[in-house]
C-alpha cells in the first residue's frame, strides 16, 4: 500500500550485517544479510576490515530496499544496532591505522589483569559498568600504548565500528550512550567520559567521539550514498544502541524480573533496571538503553561459534549428509544429540574456546572435555557441547540472581532458538519456563521500536509486546532437570580448579603458536 509506513533496522554484527524491513506492527517484509570474515590468524587475534563492514551496511540496505519494492518516501526511518567493544584507531586525516579490533581479541588480556590489580580497575568498573577484561576498549588502549606505540601516538581518534559507519555516512564522530557505556570509559552517573579511565588509557576526551543519546536523529547523508542505497536524502537515521540491549527490547524483556537469554555467535543473559547498577564482585555489566532503561547482565564469548567449530572439525560426514538431504547441518547435529541421554552419560564440556567473559572474566580460559570414557562416542561429544554452552549461561544467571532475585520469566532468542531440542535443553538446565518469540530478528526489531520512540511515534516501549508475534513455550522436565542438578556443581567446581592451569596452557600457546609480528 502506498500510504503504508515502513521501518528499517540494521544490525552490525560480528560475522554479518543484517537489514530487516518491518511494518509499523512488527511484520517482517523482507531482509538481507551480508557475511564477512573474522580474521583470526592465531588464538589471540580477532580483527575485521572496517571498510568491508561499511560496504556491508550499504549493501544490506540497498538489497533490502530493492527486494521490498517500496518507494523511498515510504521508509520512515533507519535505526541501528551494533556489536560492542570494538576499537579502531584513525589518524588526523581520518585514515585507518588499524583494523577493527573486536571483542573477541584477547591480546590485551595481561593488560586487563594489570588494570584490575594495579590501576584501581575495580573502582573504574563500579563507575563505568564494563568489567575489566580484554574485550573492553579500555584494556585494548592500554595494550596499544604498550605494544603498538607508533600506532597509538599517530592516532587522532579511537572509535568503534558503529562510529566508523556513522562518520562515513555523516562526517561526524558521535557515539551513542549504549556503545559508550560498553567502552569501560563512560561514567554511568555523569553520562560523560570518566576522567580516571581516560588517564589509565592514556588518552584525552578529544580523542573519543561525542556521546549522544540512543535516540539521536541524524539527517543529511551524502546524496550519492543515498542513491546507491535506494533511500531519500531526507530519511532520518536513528543512531540506536548496542545489539545486546536492543535484543532485550526486541524480545519484550524490558520489565524488571524478565530475563532475556541470547545465543548467537556468542551469548548473553540480561535484564532491565530503571537505574544503573554494578556488581560488588565485578561479574556483571551495566549498559545504557535510555536514561530510564539500563540493561544489566553477563556476556559469554562461546555460543554458536563453538557449535560451528564442532561442525567444521568433527562433523564432515554429517555435513555431507545434510547436503544430500538439503537440510541444515546443525539440524543433523541436534538430531544426533537428541538420541543421547541427558548429561551425556557423565561427559562435561567447558566451552571456553575463545577465553571467557562472564562468569569467569578470564581471557586465558580454555575449553575442555571432562569425564571422557571408553564408552563415549561422537554423539556424546555433540550433546556435551550443546549442554556445556547452556551450563555456562546458567552460571551467569546465578550471578545475576544475586543482584536482581529469581526471574519471573525467561525470553530466549538468537540462532539457537531455531532448534526445538536446544530450547528444551535450556528449560531443563535452567529449571525455568523458557519463552521463545517466533521472530528471531530481536536486535533489528528493538532498533526500530527505539527509532519510533525517538521520532515520538510511541510514548513508551509497551508496543513491543504486540510485535513479537507467536511464541514457543518450553517447560522443564523434572526427571531431566534432576540429572542436571547433579552435574552442575561438578561443572562449576572444575572451572575454579582449572583457573591456574588456564594461565599455564595459554602461556604455552603464546610461546609455541606464531603470534602477530605486525
Amino acid at each position: 500500500m502506498k500510504n503504508e509506513k515502513y521501518y528499517l533496522g540494521v544490525d552490525i554484527g560480528t560475522t554479518s550485517t543484517k537489514a530487516v524491513l518491518f511494518t509499523k506492527t512488527g511484520i517482517v517484509i523482507t531482509n538481507h544479510t551480508i557475511n564477512y570474515p573474522l580474521h583470526t590468524p592465531n588464538p589471540l587475534i580477532a580483527e575485521q576490515d572496517p571498510e568491508e563492514i561499511f560496504n556491508a551496511v550499504l549493501g544490506t540496505i540497498r538489497e533490502t530496499m530493492r527486494k521490498s519494492d517500496i518507494s523511498s518516501e515510504q521508509l520512515t526511518l533507519i535505526s541501528f544496532s551494533s556489536a560492542m567493544h570494538s576499537l579502531i584507531a584513525v589518524d588526523e586525516q581520518h585514515n585507518l591505522l588499524t583494523n577493527s579490533i573486536t571483542w573477541a581479541d584477547t591480546r590485551s588480556a595481561n593488560h586487563a589483569k594489570k588494570i584490575k590489580e594495579e590501576m584501581n580497575g575495580h573502582e573504574i568498573y563500579l563507575r563505568t559498568g564494563t568489567p575489566i577484561h580484554a574485550m573492553s576498549p579500555l584494556a585494548k588502549l592500554v595494550w596499544l600504548q604498550d605494544e603498538k606505540k607508533d600506532i597509538f601516538d599517530q592516532a587522532a581518534k579511537f572509535i568503534s565500528i558503529k562510529e566508523y559507519v556513522f562518520y562515513k555516512l555523516f562526517g561526524r564522530y558521535i557515539i551513542d550512550h549504549s556503545i559508550a557505556s560498553a567502552t569501560g570509559m563512560f561514567n554511568l552517573e555523569k553520562m560523560s567520559w570518566d576522567e580516571e579511565a581516560l588517564l589509565v588509557a592514556g588518552i584525552s576526551s578529544e580523542q573519543l567521539s561525542t556521546p549522544v543519546p540512543t535516540t539521536e536523529i541524524i539527517k543529511g547523508t551524502d546524496k550519492k550514498l543515498c542513491e546507491f542505497m535506494g533511500i531519500s536524502p531526507d530519511t532520518p537515521f536513528v543512531i540506536g544502541a548496542s545489539d545486546g540491549v536492543l535484543s532485550n527490547l526486541g524480545v519484550n524483556a524490558i520489565d524488571p524480573g524478565v530475563i532475556a537469554v541470547t545465543i548467537g555467535t556468542s551469548g548473553a543473559i540480561r535484564t532491565v533496571s530503571n537505574t544503573p547498577r554494578t556488581d560488588p564482585k565485578g561479574r556483571i555489566f551495566c549498559y545504557a538503553l535510555t536514561e530510564n532503561h539500563w540493561v544489566i547482565g553477563g556476556p559469554v564469548n562461546n555460543g554458536g561459534m563453538v557449535l560451528r567449530w564442532l561442525r567444521d572439525e568433527f562433523a564432515a560426514a554429517e555435513v555431507e549428509t545434510a547436503k544430500r538431504l538439503s537440510i541444515d547441518p546443525y539440524d543433523v547435529l541436534t538430531k544426533i544429540a537428541s538420541g543421547v541421554n541427558p548429561g551425556s552419560d557423565g561427559l562435561l564440556f567447558h566451552p571456553y574456546m575463545t577465553g571467557e567473559r562472564a562468569p569467569l572474566w578470564n581471557a586465558n580460559a580454555r575449553a575442555s572435555f571432562f569425564g571422557l570414557s571408553i564408552h563415549h562416542q561422537k554423539q556424546h561429544m555433540i550433546r556435551a557441547v550443546l549442554e556445556g554452552i547452556i551450563y555456562n549461561l546458567y552460571t551467569v544467571l546465578l550471578a545475576l540472581e544475586e543482584l536482581t532475585g529469581e526471574p519471573k520469566r525467561i525470553q530466549a532468542t538468537g540462532g539457537f532458538a531455531r532448534s526445538q531440542m536446544w530450547r528444551q535443553l535450556m528449560a531443563d538446565i535452567f529449571d525455568k519456563q523458557v519463552v521463545v518469540p517466533e521472530s528471531y530478528e530481536s536486535s533489528c526489531l528493538g532498533a526500530i521500536v527505539l527509532g519510533m520512540y525517538a521520532l515520538n511515534e510511541i510514548d513508551d516501549f509497551s508496543i513491543v509486546s504486540e510485535m513479537v508475534g507467536k511464541t514457543h513455550t518450553h517447560e522443564p522436565v523434572e526427571e531431566t532437570t534432576n540429572i542436571y542438578r547433579e552435574l552442575l556443581p561438578i561443572y562449576i567446581r572444575l572451572s575454579r580448579l582449572f583457573e591456574e592451569e588456564y594461565d599455564s596452557i595459554t602461556e604455552f600457546q603464546r610461546k609455541h603458536i606464531s603470534a602477530d609480528k605486525a
